[in-house]
């Protein structure tokens, strides 16, 4: 028996790093944190410079160019920038392990702006602001600076804070032994060469995660449901014209279809990535048919309900936070041009209610709305 006892002793603790490891891939980063000593147009520790022959590397922050904010992590951050003559800066390095194909993995990192950074341009003598947005776009490749696909780009990094990004990078064209960190435009499309390429900017990085493999999205989303119902142009074109009464009313599929209570519409309202400000140029016309629905049938009630795609998986309570915070958005637009509070509710749904699978870049799209479902209506 105390055989025996020992033998199962000794297989569970030679099996356990097995189990207690084996659960998922961590990729490390050399010096994630970017430390050093701080000066400008260096060689960063750990990483290799990927910017053009004919500029200076990047910067080790702060203290250089009236950069003064303290870091996240550590003494030392990355300072990245892109210029108007149509040069960027970029880091890479070599991975502990592979980026593998058809893979989700994820990590984060802090990203900030820097408002009062000044510099020269290359063989220029006047200083200039480097003060305009810009993302960051982060490849995997097969070599130091070898773009093979794009696995990650953010939104426009416009706050002067910091504030932590978290990436999601599902590789589908290979296996990525290197990755690459790019600042780029933050204004222009960067994958549209037609558009000119005309600013000074800044992005600053620190305290990077480990890549960690995660469970795909979609094997955890629940299936599709039951569409609600949308116009035929569909959610990228504009709304019905507005109309003054309820039966050609301005919410989209209203259009002549008296509103039913428990009925949803979908609101043509739109918002950039982890963000829960509309903007306003894209979603006027969807907010003023709504609006104007209300406004001239005073006896109608309405829930605003957000709804996100998969890609905040795993972690749900930040998406049932940003599509509450959308809908509230909506809701407190709607009760400041004067609709009172009894009539509209807010409501987030998070993932938890997709009307397409979240297996393809359309079906996320389509699952990442808002939507107004008639709560009254006599």
């Amino acid at each position: 028996m105390f055989l025996e006892r020992n033998v199962l002793r000794f297989v569970f603790l030679f099996a356990l790093p097995l189990s207690a490891f084996g659960q998922g891939t961590v990729i490390t980063l050399i010096n994630p944190s970017f430390e050093g000593s701080p000066g400008a147009g260096i060689e960063i520790p750990g990483w290799y410079n990927c910017g053009p022959a004919n500029e200076t590397p990047p910067d080790l922050q702060p203290g250089f160019f009236r950069v003064a904010t303290a870091p996240r992590h550590g003494n030392t951050y990355l300072g990245l920038v892109v210029r108007q003559t149509g040069t960027w800066e970029s880091v890479g390095q070599r991975l502990s392990q592979p980026l593998e194909a058809n893979t989700c993995y994820e990590f984060s990192l802090d990203l900030r702006r820097d408002t009062s950074y000044v510099s020269q341009l290359a063989g220029g003598s006047v200083p200039m602001k480097f003060t305009t947005p810009a993302r960051i776009i982060i490849w995997g490749g097969t070599g130091y600076c070898d773009k093979g696909e794009v696995l990650y780009q953010s939104s426009v990094i416009i706050h002067p804070r910091w504030l932590t990004y978290n990436c999601r990078l599902s590789p589908k064209n290979g296996n990525w032994t290197h990755i690459i960190i790019e600042a780029y435009y933050g204004s222009q499309d960067p994958f549209n060469p037609a558009l000119p390429l005309h600013s000074n900017g800044n992005v600053l990085i620190d305290n990077c995660t480990p890549i960690k493999s995660v469970v795909c999205g979609p094997d955890k989303m629940p299936a599709a449901k039951k569409k609600p119902e949308i116009s035929k142009k569909g959610p990228e074109k504009p709304a019905a014209k507005p109309q003054t009464t309820v039966a050609q009313a301005s919410t989209p599929a209203v259009k002549n279809k008296p509103p039913k209570r428990g009925r949803s519409y979908r609101l043509d309202v739109y918002f950039k990535a982890n963000e829960y400000t509309f903007d306003v140029s894209t979603s006027e016309k969807g907010l003023e048919d709504l609006y104007n629905m209300l406004k001239n049938n005073s006896e109608i009630s309405v829930e605003i309900g957000g709804h996100t795609n998969n890609l905040l998986h795993p972690y749900a309570d930040k998406a049932m936070d940003l599509s509450t915070k959308r809908a509230k958005s909506v809701a407190d637009w709607l009760i400041s041009k004067g609709v009172s509070p009894d009539r509209v509710q807010y409501k987030g749904y998070g993932w938890t209610k997709p009307v397409e699978p979240n297996t393809t870049p359309e079906g996320r799209k389509r699952n990442q709305r808002v939507e107004v479902t008639i709560l009254s209506y006599e």
